[in-house]
């Protein structure tokens, strides 16, 4: 079964740094698409930070300081978050998706982990 497990997350001050990491378990399946997405103190939910063959995408509040990146021999993504801000602090969660063989997409949640940036 496939599980997706993060890590790295933590208390950080403002302009401080981490890094995320989301590991995939329990199969061998490959994922096209493999991202992050936050969930806030406001509980709202946002999308992060996505990459596949194409390229990398960025909200626009994460732009030029956050590098998503992966490693597909290890199936695994990670998020490289620089500058924090207090107002990145929420969980964030890995995602991943796949076109399967008949042309379906599917896809997979972490739990999160959480990210705090202080004053």
């Amino acid at each position: 079964q496939v599980q997706l497990v993060e890590s790295g997350g933590g208390l950080v001050q403002a302009g401080g740094s981490l890094r995320l990491s989301c590991e995939v378990s329990g199969s061998t399946v490959r994922f096209n698409t493999m991202g992050w997405f936050r969930r806030t103190p406001k509980q709202s939910r946002e999308l992060v930070a996505t990459i596949n063959s194409a390229g990398t995408k960025y909200a626009d509040s994460v732009k030029g300081r956050f590098t998503i990146s992966r490693d597909n021999a290890k199936n695994a993504v990670y998020l490289q978050m620089d500058s924090l801000k207090p107002e990145d602090t929420a969980v964030y969660l890995c995602n991943v998706e796949r076109t399967n063989w008949a042309g379906v997409a599917e896809d997979y949640w972490g739990q999160g982990t959480q990210v705090t940036v202080s004053s």
